[in-house]
């Protein structure tokens, strides 16, 4: 690593988000993986997909191999100034409709499903009864 630790913004850091300009930010640290862009496993997209936000949870969430980490040396070129890096959005679930405790309605559609075709059949057959002839 560069024996005097650049600092650098998350605004300049975001705009290097392209396959012939590809800075990421993992674990406080600014990596320049443009020369990587072409051998990385994952191929590029993944790397692409990771700029522009702090891409610790994605780079663990895959589980390099040591390797892997000890490449990460070579591409390292300062610190990010975490004071500039945008807080994470929390999600915030939809708010959801009061839950209706009188279900009497639906209830009764049921019932209704079920009946209505038992008395349909039920005043065909005693109309087939008392219209056949003897």
């Amino acid at each position: 690593m560069a024996s005097e630790k650049k600092v650098l913004a998350f605004e300049e850091v975001s705009q290097h988000n392209k396959t012939k300009d590809c800075w990421l930010i993992i674990s406080g640290k600014v990596y320049d993986v443009t020369p990587f862009m072409d051998d990385h496993p994952g191929g590029d997209e993944v790397l692409l997909s990771s700029t522009g936000k702090d891409a610790t949870n994605d780079f663990e969430d895959v589980g390099h191999s040591d390797t892997a980490r000890d490449m990460m040396e070579k591409y390292y070129i300062g610190e990010i100034d975490s004071s500039t890096v945008p807080a994470t959005r929390t999600y915030v679930a939809p708010v959801q409709p009061a839950y209706n405790q009188d279900k009497t309605p639906e209830f009764i559609i049921k019932i209704l499903q079920f009946l209505v075709p038992i008395l349909i059949l039920g005043l065909a057959l005693v109309v087939r009864q008392y219209t056949k002839k003897e």
